[in-house]
């Protein structure tokens, strides 16, 4: 639309795309107000659009990822987690993913009780996190294996997080979760393995929460953005990428984390990307070491994953890092590298809880590479 198009101009436009049969989509920028069309080619006339008053140009998109590519929507979005009220009545902060804003989401791989649960949520929360993640329902290789507590589970991460003040985000397997969820979680994930669970994208499309969409284990950068094009489609902007490695020929690590997606992912889509350092490296040493290369390209937020008793967890997947590092030791293990000392030396104390970590990026250049869990960082200063 032409800079200063009035709205009723734009909602004469919107009316026409849908009376030929496509959905309108609106995106406001800054400077101008762009209107997607989506739906069959053949039905869109575009002569007759670019005749309509307000139009500065009519332009098709080619990319398959209509929504979530830059031609729709030139600048980075900024997608909010939280906000209202909670289930049991308690205001949620919110918090800002994407653009200038940085952030740390972190918590238990798996809620195996609420006193774990209370214990590494104030961990993380003192270590800088803004964002309390958990696991509920757990997808699993073996189907013996623990696969989370369900809505008892989710119940003590709503109380939780409203008791700390922070938003929660909660994995969604299935269609049928997606209604019981909703009352609870500010953020839903779409683990790697559900990547492509269309039908579980388009329901949680059609929520108003945040979804943080996994990259799937063997997935492109384009197969990526067209399952973050169905959550779209439903009218649910609110989606955040997840690198978390793909599967390769290397088996020294876990996965392989695909660093090149990440630039390329940000030229094509407009969507605020998380990185997670800590699936693919599985072991906890090498988490700060593979999260070094994750902050050049501007981080803005992270994600852990964590448990307080590694000797006997009910959760089968290892899980790699501590839920306790202190602000300077993670800033130290982003700026220095790593120590070429395989082992530290024996303590008599027990070994620390485990953790997993994610980052967030944004488009700017960072002069030095903040720590992953600093919520007040500038993406300017690094400070």
């Amino acid at each position: 639309m032409n800079h200063g198009a009035p709205d009723g101009a734009i909602d004469r436009v919107v009316a026409e795309i849908e009376r030929m049969g496509s959905k309108a989509h609106l995106s406001r920028g800054q400077f101008r107000t762009v209107i997607g069309a989506v739906g069959e080619e053949g039905t869109l006339d575009q002569t007759h659009l670019s005749s309509l008053d307000g139009v500065e140009k009519v332009v098709p998109i080619m990319k398959p990822y209509k929504l979530a590519s830059r031609e729709f929507h030139e600048e980075d979005s900024v997608v909010e987690i939280g906000g209202g009220k909670s289930i049991f009545g308690v205001e949620v902060p919110v918090v800002k993913i994407g653009g200038p804003h940085a952030g740390c989401i972190a918590g238990p791989c798996a809620v195996e009780n609420e006193e774990m649960l209370n214990k590494i949520a104030r961990h993380v929360r003192d270590g800088g996190a803004t964002v309390l993640r958990g696991g509920v329902f757990k997808p699993r290789t073996s189907p013996y294996s623990f696969q989370g507590h369900g809505e008892p589970a989710l119940k003590w991460m709503r109380a939780t997080g409203d008791e700390l003040g922070m938003p929660i985000c909660v994995e969604v397997m299935d269609t049928r979760q997606v209604e019981m969820m909703e009352r609870y979680v500010d953020c839903f994930q779409i683990g790697a393995r559900n990547m492509q669970n269309f039908d579980l994208l388009r329901e949680v499309g059609k929520t108003r929460k945040a979804v943080l969409l996994k990259r799937g284990l063997a997935s492109t950068v384009k197969d990526w953005l067209l399952s973050a094009e169905y959550v779209l489609s439903q009218g649910n902007r609110r989606v955040i990428l997840c690198e978390r490695g793909i599967k390769t020929f290397e088996d020294s690590a876990r996965y392989t984390l695909d660093m090149t997606s990440i630039p390329v992912a940000k030229q094509w889509s407009h969507l605020p990307m998380v990185v997670d350092p800590s699936h693919c490296a599985g072991k906890r040493e090498w988490v700060p070491s593979v999260a070094s290369p994750a902050w050049p390209p501007a981080p803005t937020a992270s994600s852990s994953r964590s448990t307080t008793a590694p000797a006997k967890p009910s959760a089968t997947a290892p899980r790699p890092s501590s839920p306790k590092p202190s602000r300077n030791s993670w800033a130290s293990s982003a700026r220095s590298p790593p120590s070429s000392k395989r082992n530290s030396p024996k303590s008599p104390n027990p070994p620390p809880p485990r953790t997993s970590l994610q980052l967030a990026t944004n488009n700017q250049q960072l002069a030095t590479p903040p720590h992953p869990c600093e919520p007040s960082l500038s993406p300017a200063t690094g400070r």
